[in-house]
Parts: structure tokens; sequence; C-alpha cells
């Protein structure tokens, strides 16, 4: 029935504009889908859904599915460096299989022109994904996260403290609960200014555990802030699945309660959460606070590292020996990348007519040599040395190099 209904819709929208031909498959997709779960290739909410990335052009489209290719291509070839390479210092918590959620969020945003213009975005755990999408310079994010000292912080942030506020990437701050204030720190400097600038915090679930999470949230009520809370439910905080700290199934009810806008996506389809975002940024620049986005996602690969992974394979899979509690099952892994938002990204477009199947094919073999050559100039930088480390301890001059003890 889905194929008939299908095709009749590629005939009746054959010489319609690009934007109406999808907002028909919007509206369509709207009536035939389900609830969020991990089941078929696509998933949408109940009911009518926004219609937002209709009016984006081809190139706008393009870019987001190159976007999510080249955070999936830095996460696979970062997880073979580490797997192979006995020299490779640097390590990782992987955004595979994440990567629609920071790709549609970072599109709403403004990301490039004056500082004092550009959106603002914070991370915590998993920074690579949202730095990508973001904007960073990728081949010095590379040589960063190895130490090399031309990288993008001069090998002082590595894997968990990145950072390039050019493109309004403020950075990771490496622990569990602190983001979201900070970013509401910023989301209040907005509105004292008179900025429509928007701050964004990329969270995972486990954060609800922290009270960072909930004062953010009532501040930025209370003063209506132009603060995005993006919540990144991957469904487990290291290794324990999140219903062990929260008592709701929607942790976006936990944000309702302080009457903030919500919103629950599927996070695998870069489409959702796109117009999410949309609606989001739109509202925090007309002054109408904050809102709460919650995306049902899951990763690919385990906690951090590549424990259970084998290089040319994406994804990992059995016990992982870092684990404390428990560890996910092989079979809830493999459901999940059955949704897969690379494949996601590329049956929409191709569906629409932005891409054929060849193009789609062409992107991602460019993406992956981009991707290869970062690596290849990033683990090609000289490293940091002992006496890089008395470097930055002061505004300005260098600690004189002394023996203790």
């Amino acid at each position: 029935m889905t194929h008939d209904l299908e095709s009749s819709r590629r005939a009746r929208d054959a010489d319609a504009p690009s934007s109406e031909s999808r907002r028909g498959f919007l509206k369509l997709a709207a009536l035939t889908g389900a609830m969020v779960s991990t089941t078929g290739t696509r998933a949408l909410a109940d009911g009518d859904i926004g219609f937002f990335a209709k009016d984006l052009s081809d190139e706008k489209l393009t870019g987001m599915y190159r976007t999510i290719l080249r955070i999936r291509w830095h996460e696979r070839t970062q997880a073979d460096e580490m797997l192979t390479n006995p020299d490779y210092r640097g390590y990782n918590h992987f955004y595979a299989g994440q990567e629609a959620v920071a790709t549609g969020v970072c599109a709403a945003l403004r990301n490039g022109g004056p500082f004092d213009q550009i959106d603002m975005v914070y991370s915590s755990h998993r920074p690579s994904g949202h730095a990508i999408a973001k904007g960073v310079d990728i081949p010095k994010m590379v040589a960063e996260m190895d130490f090399r000292s031309t990288g993008m912080n001069g090998g002082y942030g590595a894997g968990m403290h990145i950072s390039d506020p050019t493109v309004g990437f403020i950075g990771a701050d490496g622990m569990i609960g602190p983001a979201p204030v900070i970013a509401s720190g910023s989301a209040f400097s907005f509105r004292a200014r008179g900025s429509d600038q928007v701050a964004v915090v990329f969270a995972g679930d486990g954060n609800y555990a922290a009270p960072h999470f909930h004062s953010t949230l009532n501040n930025s009520k209370l003063l209506d802030l132009p603060l995005i809370y993006v919540c990144e439910n991957n469904l487990y905080h290291q290794y324990a699945h999140y219903s062990y700290s929260c008592p709701h199934k929607d942790i976006a009810e936990a944000a309702a309660a302080y009457g903030i806008p919500t919103e629950i996506v599927d996070g695998q389809d870069v489409v959702q959460v796109y117009n999410a975002a949309k609606e989001a940024v739109d509202r925090a620049r007309a002054g109408g606070g904050p809102t709460f986005i919650e995306a049902k996602t899951y990763r690919d690969y385990n906690h951090w590292g590549a424990p259970g992974a084998k290089a040319g394979e994406l994804g990992a899979f059995g016990y992982d020996p870092l684990a404390i509690t428990s560890f996910r099952p092989e079979r809830e892994v493999r459901a999940w990348m059955q949704r897969d938002p690379v494949d996601i990204a590329r049956k929409i477009l191709i569906d629409w007519g932005v891409l054929d199947d060849a193009g789609a094919t062409t992107i991602e073999e460019e993406v992956k040599a981009e991707i290869a050559a970062a690596f290849e100039w990033g683990l090609s930088q000289p490293l940091c040395t002992p006496e890089d480390g008395l470097k930055h301890v002061f505004a300005t001059g260098t600690v004189p190099a002394r023996q203790f003890g």
C-alpha cells in the first residue's frame, strides 16, 4: 500500500515545483508514519509535522548531507586509527549514529559572520560531531585530537576540550552537567545586549541527573533566554540505561514542567531535527524564549574509544571491558543501526529529486577523500613538546622551567 501511495505521489508531483513536491512528501509521511521506534528505516511523529525543510535550496540540502557524511567518516577514520595505528595518541567519544542531530540543528543556525552576530554552540561529550556541524576546520581538529602543536587549540584541548570561537563553536567542557549553565550565560548576554543571537547546548540523557539541567531550564524560562537545549537521548549514559536515573520515558516531560516549549523528534532523521530547530531558532530570535528538543537517537560505538569495534567496520558489538554496570544488547545496537541517519538522509534527497543514486555515491566518495586528506595532514603535524606545557599559564609570558623535589 505504501508503495502504491508513493508511486501515485511521484506521478502527481512530477511537474510540480520542488518545494511543493517536498511539501507533498512530508504530508504523506506524516499521514503514513508511525511513532519513533527502532523498526523500519523511516520514523515520523504522529500527526502533522513542520514543512520548513521544503523551502531549503538543493545546495543547502546537499550541504547537510555532506555534513552528515563528514561526521560519519571522521568518526570511522579515527576509530580505525585507534585500532590499527600504535602511534596514534588521540581518542574520542564517537558521534557516529547521531549525525543527524548536530547537522539538523546547526543547519538552522547563523554560523558565519562577526563574532557578535553568529550563534553559539556548547558541547560536552561527543564534541567532534557538534564541531564539524558548526563548521570547524576539520584538518586542524584532527591535529588537535592527536595532541599536535598546530591543532586548532595548539594541542591543549585534545578530544574533550576542542573549541573554535570563529565559527561559534565555543567548545566542550568535558564534564557532565556544566555545559547548559555556560550556554545559558551566553544566552543571557545576548538578551542583555539586545542581540538576536541564539545559544545552543548539546547534552546527553545523562545530564538530566545533574542539578545544572534543572537550574538551567528554570532560569532560562524565568528570563526568557534565547537558549535551545538539545537533549541527545541515546538511551545510555556511559553504560547505564537512562531509566536508572530518570523516571520519565521522555526527558522532555521534565522540561515541560518549567513551562518551556518542547519537541520530541526522531534524531535519525535530519529533516525532523531541522524542522524542530528552525522553529526553536525563530522563536528565540523573536524574543519568545527557550525551547527544549529531545532527539531520540543512538550511538554506533560504545561510550568512548573503540572497544568491540573492528577496523574497516562501523559499530561496536559485544562486551566492553570498560563497562561498569552493564552493556548494550547486540540486537539493540544492530536494530538502531538499521535506521542509519546517513541512509535516511540519502533516501530523502533522492526521493525529493535533489540527488540521484549516482550523485549521492559521488558525494560520499568525495567526503571520504576529504577526510582521508584531513587525517594525512593532521597526523603529519609536529607533536607538542614538554616545554609547550609551560606556555599560556599566564596571560603573557612563559613559566620558567624549574626542577622540583
